[in-house]
């Protein structure tokens, strides 16, 4: 029988899949752990997408999208952060976000080559990275800074082997947002040392009390930043694969090159509807954000409430409490919360060795479920 590829082997499963399939084998389970908008996608957008498939939009767009997409898309950034982006030359619409990062990974790398990956991170990560042939480095981050990189642990993790550094700010799992300055320092550095940033802004839109950073509005940024966005969390549009990469004009055609061999194109009725989150989606953003809001302060007062240290997000939809009092690792404590009080949330060392000793809370899901969750949580606490 011949044997797999040794690289996709030594990939370990996602840890947070090994809970989403424990919790589907139990009943009353209150979940913390799917990081997806509890909304329904906004109706105008369903309808957009209705209306398109009346009018027999059924066929393949252009390899790069739609060009009334890709033109929304350029505008919708401009607009937001004076950042601007060629429509025919520096914008394609994927298939979600992670096909994006796929796609510049997979567009950057020589085999050998090195990622910096300041963790805890998004699980996909380093397993793309690895992937596309190249070599992940971790830059373990902390609560005392944020849980964003210092400019010095960048520095002195680059070898003549770096390629690029990958940001994601806000962040899952902890919902962090990195200081304009600090993410500034970082591009002086890539600047310096010529290296490529991929900056997957996906949660740009679920932000509280601060402003965000697009990456490649930074000074030297724009040049060297592959910036990745798109529908799934700001418009509760996870199932419907839509997702842009905007970025040089050459790494742009490099990225479509991969793109039309391997996908061809995102749906046209999803690229209708995301159109339509575009241009009219705004409102529905804010009153999801609004929610999140309320939810997020809830949820941090009352972690902190029944003894577990909680980081206070400033985006995304997570809360990131340590766990380290109970003496427990975080496997232990998510695997004993769900089957004592049926609570399921995520360890936080499937986000990188430096996430142990923290879990990772979705408050993406009802006022209700967080209020119940947090009471099972403490009745779990009281009994360590």
């Amino acid at each position: 029988m011949p044997k797999i590829s040794p690289r996709i082997e030594a990939v370990p499963p996602s840890g947070i899949r090994k809970f989403f399939d424990i919790v589907l084998t139990m009943d009353d389970v209150i979940s913390l752990g799917v990081g997806e908008p509890d909304f329904v996608t906004p109706w105008r957008i369903r309808e957009a997408c209705i209306y398109s498939l009346e009018k027999g939009y059924t066929t393949y767009t252009s390899n790069y999208g739609l060009i009334e997409l890709r033109e929304a898309v350029s505008a919708h950034i401009e607009g937001l952060y004076g950042v601007r982006y060629d429509p025919n030359s520096q914008v394609l619409i994927t298939v979600g976000v992670s096909e994006a990062i796929d796609l510049a990974l997979r567009a950057i790398l020589e085999p050998g080559e090195e990622v910096l990956v300041p963790e805890p991170s998004f699980v996909a990560y380093k397993p793309c990275v690895t992937f596309a042939g190249g070599t992940p480095i971790a830059i373990p981050t902390t609560v005392e800074t944020g849980f964003t990189p210092t400019p010095e642990q960048i520095e002195a993790a680059i070898t003549p082997r770096t390629k690029a550094i990958l940001l994601s700010y806000p962040s899952n799992p902890t919902g962090a947002v990195m200081p304009r300055e600090a993410m500034q320092s970082v591009m002086d550095i890539a600047a310096a040392r010529d290296l490529f940033v991929i900056s997957d802004e996906i949660y740009d839109q679920l932000i509280y009390g601060v402003r965000h950073t697009c990456v490649a509005a930074l000074e030297g940024g724009y040049e060297r930043t592959i910036l990745l966005n798109g529908f799934s969390k700001a418009y509760a549009m996870t199932g419907w694969r839509v997702g842009y990469a905007c970025c040089a004009p050459d790494v742009l055609d490099a990225m479509m090159k991969i793109h039309q061999y391997i996908m061809m194109c995102a749906p046209i009725m999803a690229q209708m509807a995301a159109l339509e989150a575009l241009k009219n989606g705004c409102s529905d953003t804010q009153d999801m954000l609004r929610e999140y809001d309320r939810r997020r302060r809830l949820i941090v007062a009352g972690m902190n409430k029944i003894g577990l240290d909680c980081f206070e997000p400033r985006g995304a939809f997570y809360v990131f409490p340590s766990v380290q009092r109970t003496g427990m690792s975080s496997e232990e404590f998510a695997e004993r919360l769900l089957h004592e009080e049926r609570v399921a949330v995520v360890p936080g060392n499937a986000f990188g060795d430096c996430g142990e000793g923290y879990i990772r809370c979705a408050y993406a899901t009802s006022l209700q479920n967080i209020q119940q969750a947090l009471e099972r949580t403490a009745r779990f606490m009281e009994k360590l």
